[in-house]
């Protein structure tokens, strides 16, 4: 039987130059008139304003952006097609990180495959599918999966806000297999637990996960960790430094890290659970000093009208920051938020260094780990920027 013909749609000059350049984004305003009955997440032909065949994408009905590219050729886009990039996505995990068992295998566009993220821990999967088009797949990706990993369990972690965009409710749940409980991973020599269920994202942020052991190789004297969440940086900090305060808002979280601690027989760690923005406050109205100093929030802004604010927030902690430092002290700054990029931050640890009075050094800039591939012409993949400062 022959296969139905896929729907067509024309983009314009515009967007054609913008395809052609290698972004897999094309915007609304960027298309004609879609054909009628599609309800979104639909593999779409895309075509010039000539009819010419420019490849093919996953349609949105309810996104500003309303295509995103699947491929230049005209091929089926079927079980096949996600086997073999989920096959592609792992296999050059395997080369960056041989025998690692924890790891991001699929990291959305950037692995060619829009609206999907899954991360491993061990015999554990833990799934996104964040738009309509992997929503209406879900089965075929499971199964996908399945065959390629034998996995103890499959989480649904499509818990995350983003879907609603697409029209699509958050949620979460087992996709397969046994709710799996408490799971153990490693990130160098500290041993983690977390719970993919309920713990934050996926279940754990393996994009700084090299950053986490990073920061253990710089750590000295009095450290402080804010943000700590179950004290990825500051379980690291605790192998060399003296003493370790983890600020975290949530007492869940807080009670994670002082297990996590007793886990891997540090004794020198106390969480707090207080707002880190209060906490960096009162201590430098206290005359509080560090030698070492994580930060590492939640990303200030989801959309770009929220990057002023934003600024704002990340240029607060950090002023408050270099002000606790000791002569020499090292300074570990991150930010997540992509509508913040590499310049813009660097700039407002600039200007955090001129109103704090002090001089500082960049001793390295760093980005997601290696599992966490960058596609070239979509800066959100270049998302998270993590700077390490010397405050003189």
């Amino acid at each position: 039987m022959t296969a139905p013909a896929l729907p067509t749609i024309r983009i314009t000059k515009k967007g054609v130059d913008r395809w052609k350049a290698g972004h897999p984004w094309i915007y609304q305003a960027d298309t004609e008139r879609p054909p009628p009955g599609l309800n979104g997440g639909e593999v779409i032909r895309v075509e010039d304003g000539r009819g010419w065949f420019l490849g093919l994408a996953f349609y949105s009905k309810e996104s500003k952006i309303t295509l995103r590219w699947l491929s230049w050729e005209d091929v089926a886009i079927d079980r096949e097609f996600f086997a073999a990039r989920l096959k592609a996505a792992d296999a050059i995990r395997q080369r960056a990180l041989p025998g690692e068992k924890s790891y991001r295998v699929v990291h959305g566009e950037a692995d060619l495959l829009p609206g999907l993220v899954v991360d491993r821990f061990g015999d554990c999967l833990s799934v996104q599918f964040l738009h309509k088009a992997t929503e209406s797949r879900k089965q075929e990706i499971v199964e996908s999966l399945i065959a390629q990993f034998s996995p103890r369990a499959i989480v649904n972690r499509s818990d995350a806000g983003v879907r609603r965009l697409e029209g699509l409710e958050p949620e979460k749940g087992m996709l397969f297999g046994d709710a799996p409980g408490p799971i153990v991973y490693r990130e160098g020599h500290i041993a983690m637990e977390i719970d993919l269920l309920t713990g934050q994202k996926t279940g754990a942020f393996l994009d700084q996960r090299d950053n986490h052991v990073m920061a253990g190789e710089w750590a000295s004297g009095e450290a402080l960790d804010c943000f700590s969440y179950v004290g990825g940086f500051a379980l690291q900090l605790a192998t060399r430094a003296k003493n370790v305060t983890a600020v975290e808002i949530s007492e869940a979280a807080c009670a994670q890290i002082t297990a996590n601690a007793a886990r891997n027989k540090l004794t020198n760690v106390k969480a707090v659970a207080e707002n880190a923005f209060d906490f960096l406050r009162d201590a430098v109205d206290e005359g509080k000093k560090f030698d070492t100093i994580v930060l590492d929030p939640p990303s200030f802004a989801k959309k770009k009208d929220n990057v002023d604010a934003a600024t704002r927030g990340y240029k607060e902690i950090n002023l408050r920051a270099m002000q606790l430092m000791n002569p020499g002290g090292i300074l570990i700054t991150a930010s997540c938020t992509h509508h913040v990029d590499e310049d813009a931050f660097e700039a407002m640890l600039d200007s955090a260094a001129a109103d704090a009075k002090r001089r500082v050094q960049i001793l390295e800039k760093r980005g997601a780990g290696r599992d966490h591939p960058v596609l070239l012409n979509l800066r959100e993949t270049r998302y998270l920027k993590c700077f390490v400062l010397r405050v003189l």
